[in-house]
């Protein structure tokens, strides 16, 4: 997620920029707002995930004061047209200083504003790549202009990078000392798809003489920029960027950053706003619901599933959106929990043909907890249907009712497994995991709650599991069993158990969970866990790829929805990044950052 002044850094789709002034959801309704906080068990904040703990006992806060200010809304209106005319003029005045400020604009999560902008500039810098891509010196401003332009659904031939290869095909030492030039060819290097040997070579020429770099650099901040570039690289984190103006950037030079900075503010302050009231009203849901009560073995953690929803649907007008995906989200979670510690197998077969007959007259054998569930689950699908029918005019219930008998169905497949004690191979678990992810589930909603290209064809398309869909399943998949996997081995030493920890206070299960890593193993006895690990990853790796295939245009989906997939895969590493505490820091970090950069954090990180 290359700087101005043709340094790069890693940032945020969605940057924290500090308002300076405090919301008033702060001093005045501190209170509502440590209610959206976790509360341990003995009840110490500061001791608390900040990310595993319901919503619980939520007053609607006040109004932000800026939010109530018509001044505020006047000043960013006219911040934005101001900034959209400088944008419009730098794209056709300076070709590198126009990518320059597509990408600041990028890395404020500030560019929903400006797509039309945007394109029309990158329309041009296209040209530029067709009749001129090969004569281009500046590694810099050519792996900008590669990034953005695949970025955007353009196909870009690596060839572009043919000026900075040698006879063998090798990375030119030549540009061993270009720092900023490098950082650029990584973050380039992020969006290759299948076969680009050239893109996956230059990754690892840059990715060792960065490491080098970021060892054994003098300037502090421009280490620490490279550390975090190398960690987090903008085309697959969503981490927060609080350092985006800070440190080495040198884009201060350009004219119209204190204009971004000035319209970053303001949006951060609005949206801050509509985000905070968004989870008091999921929290107003959930809390009517009554399923914390009702199902006590399965997880509350509103805030949490609210952040998956949050990230995918960035633009502020996404508004019910974002509460309405929050509910299916919920579900996923509640439902995997009734299948890894509740239900005994019987049980959960006949459940999983409730839901695939979606029969609510048949569900009388079942415990009360799967009536309460199912019944639940009925009502907001068809609430969903109901809504997306009055926006998009096309309802997608039978859609989502078989969505939802998919994802039973892999649940009960993995229950079976474990029942009978005849574990998987490990590409036969990855291939039912994809469906037991949730990922599916998740985007087949979001493709309707969009309702952009709605057509029998891409209905259909959806259904299916295309492969943006299970690219992005992939990846949450391993990503979600390589932390199980750090809370499961001691250095090389696996612990030989299928089953997660059941002292995963994120988690807070006792039931069986299978792991790719396991059973990879189990396949490959002289492996070690971290060879099993760096497989994982290499899977992953490869997972990104087709993704980044699939963004390219043309595609079947809307661009919309293209964003949606690729932010929830960002988003995984969040999600699933345990420390050795077995907690989720830099989750916890990101919400405060988004939601609450008012309170105090010491002690919560």
């Amino acid at each position: 997620m290359a700087f101005p002044s043709k340094i790069i850094s890693s940032a945020s789709s969605h940057v924290q920029v500090i308002p300076e002034q405090t919301s008033k959801v702060g001093k005045q309704n501190l209170s509502d707002i440590n209610s959206l906080l976790p509360n341990n068990k003995n009840g110490n904040i500061n001791d608390s995930i900040g990310v595993s703990a319901p919503l619980k006992h939520v007053t609607y806060p006040c109004e932000h004061r800026s939010f109530n200010n018509d001044d505020i809304h006047i000043d960013h209106a006219k911040k934005l047209d101001a900034v959209k005319h400088i944008l419009i003029r730098v794209g056709d005045d300076d070709p590198f200083e126009g990518l320059a400020m597509i990408d600041t604009v990028q890395r404020l999560g500030i560019d929903y504003y400006f797509q039309d902008e945007i394109e029309q500039i990158l329309q041009r810098q296209s040209i530029v790549f067709s009749n001129h891509g090969d004569r281009h010196n500046d590694l810099q401003e050519v792996a900008l202009r590669f990034r953005l332009l695949r970025q955007q659904g353009y196909y870009v031939s690596p060839d572009v990078f043919n000026n900075f290869r040698n006879k063998e095909g090798k990375s030119k030492q030549n540009i061993s000392g270009d720092i900023n030039g490098l950082m650029s060819l990584y973050e380039a290097s992020q969006l290759s798809i299948v076969g680009e040997d050239v893109l996956d070579e230059a990754g690892d020429f840059s990715v060792n003489l960065l490491s080098e770099y970021a060892t054994h650099l003098a300037d502090y901040d421009l280490a620490g920029l490279v550390k975090h570039l190398l960690l987090h690289p903008y085309r697959k984190s969503l981490s927060s960027a609080r350092n985006f103006f800070h440190g080495n950037f040198q884009g201060n030079e350009y004219v119209w950053i204190l204009d971004l900075k000035e319209l970053a503010n303001m949006d951060f302050k609005l949206v801050q706003s509509l985000h905070q009231k968004e989870i008091v009203q999921i929290s107003k849901w959930w809390k009517e619901l009554g399923l914390a009560k009702k199902l006590e073995f399965a997880r509350d953690q509103p805030l949490k599933w609210y952040m998956w929803s949050m990230a995918c649907f960035t633009d502020p007008s996404l508004s019910w959106q974002r509460i309405e995906l929050t509910k299916p989200i919920s579900f996923i979670y509640i439902i995997d929990d009734i299948f890894d510690i509740y239900g005994a197998l019987d049980v959960l077969t006949l459940f999983t043909e409730a839901i695939n007959r979606w029969d609510l007259g048949g569900i009388e054998q079942l415990p009360e907890c799967m009536k309460i569930c199912f019944k639940a689950l009925n009502d907001i699908t068809n609430e969903i249907s109901n809504k997306v029918y009055k926006e998009h005019g096309y309802n997608p219930v039978h859609s989502l009712r078989k969505a939802w008998g998919s994802l039973c169905n892999a649940f009960l497949t993995e229950a079976k497994w474990f029942a009978s004690g005849q574990l998987p191979k490990a590409e036969e678990y990855l291939k039912n995991g994809i469906v037991s992810s949730g990922v599916h589930l998740g985007l087949v909603h979001i493709f309707f709650l969009l309702g952009h290209g709605i057509t029998s064809e891409t209905v259909r398309l959806i259904d299916s599991n295309p492969p943006i869909v299970s690219s992005v399943a992939t990846i949450l998949r391993l990503w979600d069993d390589l932390g199980s996997a750090k809370r499961s081995y001691a250095g090389s030493v696996i612990t030989m158990c299928p089953l997660d920890d059941p002292q995963n206070e994120d988690e807070n299960q006792d039931g069986n969970d299978g792991s790719y890593i396991y059973y990879y193993m189990m396949e490959h006895q002289d492996v070690t866990a971290e060879d099993a690990q760096k497989h994982a990853m290499d899977k992953i790796s490869d997972a990104w790829k087709r993704l980044n295939q699939e963004c390219l245009s043309p595609n079947p989906f809307s661009a919309s929805f293209t964003r949606a997939s690729l932010n929830i895969a960002r988003m995984v590493p969040l999600m699933y990044s345990y420390d050795d505490n077995q907690r989720l820091p830099r989750l916890e970090e990101y919400i405060k950052s988004l939601l609450f950069d008012n309170l105090p954090t010491q002690g919560v990180y």
